[in-house]
């Protein structure tokens, strides 16, 4: 096997040509020009506050996530902020993955509640409903569960929890639109579930979020909240926010509306190409599902068995770098390794710390073609093949 120490990656492998000549970029952000028109519309009209095209907006979304209610916000940090204090008390218990944005436990904190973190399942990357349920005690009031990667969290298990324990659940899909359970939406289930519209989401409105629910109750609250608690024209029943999203935006997010489901279908295709490489790669593990559930594939992320290689996961992407695939890292540190939750910490997550050194993710954006699809596998082989024991 070819030496493994030298300094270009390429030149470890084989010293040959790389498999792309261009670099395969990880995302793509591009808006059409129907995108493009319904904003300027927007601008030409004058009316850039909230207003029609957000209801429009929260409207459709929630219907194509199976949801009752949509408020739009101003980003899904936002959406996670109006969920949680629509469903929470400042000194509460909140059980949240170790795994996961730091903002699905951050805005836990800035509500003044307690983030007990739990560790995840080491196939689906999302929190396991038995070290959740471990961790719960008299003053556990919530469970907030990340979606992540487009991946549904295994909602039959942390909805039983939630019902025998009485607990509110809050699902951070802010990667996950259009992920479905049993053929449902994901927005059918919880308490809330809080979206992101972010650039390099599955679709965006530049920045924005929505929180859906299916309670009328909580829906009302969350849009008192997003607006300073007015309940009519200057007069504020309590303390709220100013989360609104721009009517510029709820019109950008009404164009991508038209083309969510074939761009949604376009990363289930190509989640389907590197599937079947990476069936046939040992040591490199593709993403899985619990059976009945459908993902988004908002990022494609692959764990890596260091025992089955002679080289660490930040080699491995390196080689797969010099051969023209572009790879990301998300995430360097799981969340009780980060300073700001350092006061919170208990225990350990053995799965979450392993995530941080073995987990990469490959380009699955809708604009990677059939060929740059293969070309992605090839290099997954030609690099696993390089590094084998």
């Amino acid at each position: 096997m070819p030496s493994t120490t030298a300094a270009d990656p390429k030149l470890a492998i084989d010293g040959g040509s790389p498999v792309s000549d261009a670099m395969i970029n990880m995302i793509s952000v591009k808006l059409t020009d129907a995108d493009i028109e319904a904003a300027t519309g927007v601008l030409k009209s004058g009316m850039l506050a909230q207003g029609k095209h957000v209801a429009e907006f929260e409207t459709r979304f929630a219907e194509i996530s199976d949801a009752r209610f949509g408020a739009a916000c101003a980003n899904g940090t936002c959406a996670l902020s109006l969920a949680y204090e629509a469903l929470f008390d400042a000194g509460d218990e909140v059980l949240v993955p170790g795994w996961t944005y730091v903002a699905t436990a951050s805005m836990v904190v800035a509500r003044g509640a307690t983030p007990v973190f739990c560790d995840v399942d080491p196939h689906t990357y999302n929190l396991d409903p038995a070290d959740a349920e471990r961790r719960i005690t008299s003053k556990t009031k919530a469970i907030a569960a990340t979606h992540l990667y487009g991946c549904p969290a295994d909602i039959e298990a942390i909805q039983a929890i939630a019902s025998k324990h009485n607990l509110r659940v809050i699902y951070d899909a802010a990667q996950a639109h259009l992920a479905t359970h049993n053929g449902k939406g994901v927005g059918a289930f919880g308490d809330a579930i809080t979206y992101s519209f972010y650039a390099t989401k599955n679709m965006t409105t530049g920045e924005g979020g929505m929180v859906l629910t299916n309670d009328e109750a909580t829906d009302k609250q969350v849009r008192l909240l997003r607006s300073h608690g007015e309940t009519s024209k200057y007069t504020h029943e309590f303390i709220g926010r100013n989360y609104r999203m721009s009517d510029i935006e709820g019109a950008i997010g009404c164009s991508q509306l038209d083309r969510i489901q074939s761009l949604t279908n376009r990363r289930r295709e190509i989640a389907a190409t590197l599937d079947r490489a990476l069936g046939d790669i040992a040591g490199l593990n593709a993403p899985q599902t619990i059976e009945g559930d459908e993902h988004a594939y908002h990022l494609y992320a692959i764990r890596m068995d260091p025992s089955a290689f002679t080289c660490d996961r930040d080699t491995f992407i390196k080689a797969l770098n010099a051969e023209g695939v572009g790879t990301a890292v998300h995430y360097p540190k799981p969340l009780h390794d980060q300073p700001c939750f350092a006061e919170f910490i208990t225990e350990p997550l053995p799965v979450s710390a392993e995530l941080a050194t073995t987990l990469f993710c490959a380009p699955i954006h809708p604009d990677v073609t059939n060929e740059q699809a293969s070309m992605i596998a090839q290099a997954l082989a030609k690099v696993a093949n390089a590094y084998r024991k």
